[in-house]
């Protein structure tokens, strides 16, 4: 397993034919123009900042990748997988992009393998860095054993003790209790239906989306997934 980095990833997609994007020079290159008001440049690649620049991305690399008859995941459209017999034997590679992040997992390598082929072709067709065996990604750690590979989110979950519970568990957690009360549903549909009554502070709403955020990353989860999808539906 590697992971292979985009170099400035959105910079390397491509506009849709017949697109037009302007945009406001940076700061110290503006030129006035004929009627005294800063000019505005025509936009050539996709940009970190504009609306659309991830999509644009995305589908300038998933069609390359299909190309390589790589098959598109029904459940996970950011996962492609592909296998190959040769001599008798299947060799597989399973890719999983995010962003600028291209996961490899492949059951061979070295000269003449699947995971050669594609690569060379990679590093050929995008600005790409290899960044070596991962130990992580999105949060979980992967182990590497001599007959298996272990994934955990041990120092995650401690990151959110200290951040959330600095002076350890609560006495009134149980282990065997639900990661959420039965009550969630009806809290969120309150919380929805006084939103507007309440005079919500900055610093709080800010802690609120970002507690969701991290137990978003723990999706996989099926404990967890059920109230963060209700507390999602309920951020200020």
């Amino acid at each position: 397993m590697r992971r292979w980095d985009f170099v400035a990833a959105y910079l390397q997609g491509e506009l849709q034919q017949g697109e037009v994007v302007y945009c406001h020079a940076p700061p110290g290159h503006a030129i006035l123009g004929a009627d005294g008001k800063p000019r505005v440049c025509r936009v050539e690649k996709p940009i970190y900042g504009m609306a659309q620049a991830g999509r644009r991305w995305q589908r300038s690399l998933f069609p390359w990748l299909k190309e390589w008859s790589f098959r598109q995941c029904e459940s996970d459209p950011c996962v492609f997988t592909m296998s190959r017999d040769v001599d008798g034997v299947t060799r597989r590679l399973i890719l999983g992009c995010y962003v600028d992040d291209l996961f490899t997992l492949y059951s061979h390598d070295g000269f003449g393998s699947l995971y050669e082929d594609f690569t060379s072709a990679l590093a050929t067709r995008w600005n790409v860095e290899d960044e070596g065996p991962i130990s992580d990604l999105l949060n979980v750690e992967i182990s590497y054993y001599s007959d298996h590979v272990s994934l955990g989110q041990q120092k995650y979950i401690d990151h959110l003790m200290e951040t959330y519970l600095p002076d350890g568990v609560p006495l009134s957690f149980h282990k065997t209790q639900a990661p959420a009360s039965e009550e969630l549903p009806a809290r969120v549909d309150e919380a929805l239906r006084t939103k507007h009554e309440r005079d919500i502070k900055p610093a709080d709403k800010q802690a609120y989306q970002s507690l969701v955020e991290h137990f978003s990353t723990a999706r996989h989860k099926p404990d967890l997934t059920w109230p963060t999808q209700w507390a999602s539906s309920a951020v200020p």
